[in-house]
Order: C-alpha cells, then sequence, then structure tokens
C-alpha cells in the first residue's frame, strides 16, 4: 500500500519545527522513519503534514556527563551501538543494540524515535526504565522532563503531546562495580523480542559494614504487557543479598513470572512468555552475579 497524501517539512532549526507543529492540527514529526513509515504505508496513520527533523543537528550526538551521559534524539541506533563512551559506562545498552532489527535499519532508527513510538517488544523502552532515565520534550510553552516510567502510559502511548518534540534523553550514572546481563528471545534474528530481559547488580561495601553486597538490583523486562515494566518485588530480594546461590535465584524468577500479566498473540501465548520470563531471568540474575564488576 501507498500512503496517504501529505504535505512535508524539513525544519533547520528546533524552534522552527515545534513553530510548525504548533499551527498544525494533525502533523506527525518524523526522524528516522523506520516505525512511522510502514504505518502510513498501512494507513494506520494518516497526518496532514509530516515534520521531518533529521536535518536539525543540535538533535544528534552523545555527552558524557561525568559517569552519566546524555543521548541526543536524532542519534542512531547503530551510533550508540559502536559508541566507546557508551560502552565504557552503558555496557548493557550496547550488548542491547546488537539485538536490533537489521544493520540497515539501526543505521536510519533513532533512539528518540523508538522511544516516541513506544513499541511493547522494543529494546529502548525497557532500557530507558532500567537505567532510571530522564526524557527531555521540549513544546511551544517551553521543556519539560519526566522520568522513563511516567513517559510511559500503554502500548505506542506515550506522554509526549501531539506539539511537543523529544529532545534527548539522560542517563544517570551507575553505581561503581555494576554487574549487567541482557538478552532476547525472538522468532528470528532481528524481529521484535518475545520477551527481552536485563539486569543490573550493583555490588559493594567493606569489611566495616559487613563486607560486600547488593547495593542495588534492577530487572526490568519487555514483550510481557503494554509497556516495559520493573520487577520492583524481585530487585528488592536481591538487594543486600552477600551472595547469591540458585535457591534465591529460583525465588527471583517466581517473583518475575508470578508479576507480569503477558497477553497471547500470534507469535507466543501468555504461558509461554511467563516461562520464558522465569528462564531468563534466572539465567540473567546468575550471569550478572558471576561477572567481573565494572569499575
Amino acid at each position: 500500500m501507498k500512503p496517504a497524501p501529505f504535505d512535508y517539512a524539513a525544519p533547520a532549526h528546533l524552534d522552527e519545527a515545534l513553530a510548525i507543529l504548533a499551527r498544525t492540527e494533525n502533523a506527525k514529526v518524523i526522524a528516522g522513519g523506520q516505525s512511522l513509515m510502514p504505518m502510513l504505508n498501512f494507513r494506520l496513520v494518516r497526518p496532514d503534514l509530516l515534520v521531518d527533523i533529521s536535518r536539525i543537528a543540535a538533535l544528534r550526538g552523545i555527552t558524557g556527563r561525568g559517569r552519566g551521559m546524555s543521548i541526543s534524539a536524532m542519534t542512531s541506533h547503530h551510533a550508540v551501538h559502536t559508541s566507546p563512551l557508551v560502552k565504557e559506562h552503558f555496557p548493557i545498552i550496547s550488548e542491547a543494540m546488537g539485538h536490533v532489527a537489521h544493520l540497515a535499519i539501526r543505521n536510519r532508527g533513532t533512539i528518540g524515535g523508538s522511544i516516541s513510538h513506544a513499541d511493547p517488544a522494543a529494546e529502548w523502552p525497557m532500557l530507558a526504565c532500567l537505567l532510571d532515565a530522564k526524557i527531555h520534550l521540549a513544546g511551544p510553552t517551553g521543556t519539560r522532563t519526566l522520568d522513563a516510567q511516567a513517559f510511559f502510559h500503554g502500548a505506542m502511548t506515550t506522554a509526549l503531546a501531539p506539539d511537543e518534540v523529544l529532545t534527548k534523553v539522560d542517563l544517570p550514572a551507575l553505581p561503581r562495580h555494576t554487574r549487567h546481563a541482557f538478552d532476547e528471545v525472538a522468532l528470528r534474528t532481528g524481529d521484535y523480542a518475545i520477551v527481552a530481559a536485563g539486569v543490573l547488580l550493583s555490588v559493594g561495601g567493606s569489611p566495616l559494614t559487613g563486607g560486600k553486597r547488593i547495593l542495588d538490583a534492577r530487572i526490568a523486562l519487555t514483550g510481557v504487557g503494554e509497556m516495559p515494566i520493573r520487577m520492583r518485588d524481585a530487585e528488592a530480594l536481591l538487594k543486600g543479598q552477600k551472595a547469591i546461590d540458585d535457591q534465591l535465584i529460583e525465588r527471583v524468577a517466581c517473583l518475575v513470572r508470578d508479576g507480569i500479566q503477558p497477553s497471547s498473540d500470534l507469535r507466543a501465548s501468555a504461558d509461554f512468555r511467563r516461562e520464558l520470563s522465569f528462564s531468563l531471568t534466572k539465567r540473567l540474575v546468575k550471569s550478572a552475579w558471576e561477572q567481573r564488576s565494572q569499575s
């Protein structure tokens, strides 16, 4: 199919893009177009105007902030995947980016586009929640910043207003000595995940405080609901632990399996997604715990 007719604008500056959005009732922002173009072709969306923000240079780039980071919205998945700065401070992102579709799509698709699209099986929304990202939005009345979990409202539904543009994502520094693990299960390489999971374990302490223990634990999943989900009960069980054994890992994985409410679709049943979440959690928690700490 072909898209319905639409007008097209390609502003060179963010202020210009916002002005266009403010005066146009039925406009859509296009970045890399890897999600929007198929929807246009199937006529699932019919905008009167496409506002192409790909020429706005200020919306590209990765900036270090100590051990934290700011990633501008038009930065491609490939640029993130190959960034030494990302690999050094957020290796879980580098690992996850290798699962995003195929190289051609990673070259065009953008972090801002993926987060704004909010596909229930995409990697970036889950990573944003796992990493406690701050999402920056610009609109005609100014800017605002939202926590990742407040940004996502449902399947392909977010807090982004029609006249706003997602400008960047800030990632707070991870605690020192954070170990990580990520994996996903898909029908074929490059497909959206049936289930994907990420685990972060921050280990610290000293003999004066009772020896080393897990100071912070984070577990997030995608593909098991309309939005990415943090498994808070499972995280709480891991925090404070001085060692992780198979029995504890089993308890954590059971909390994950019992704490989700996936649905069935053509790719997998709800029960299969629960069992995948259980097995992925067991493997990833064990892998993160046994990994040499990142300084």
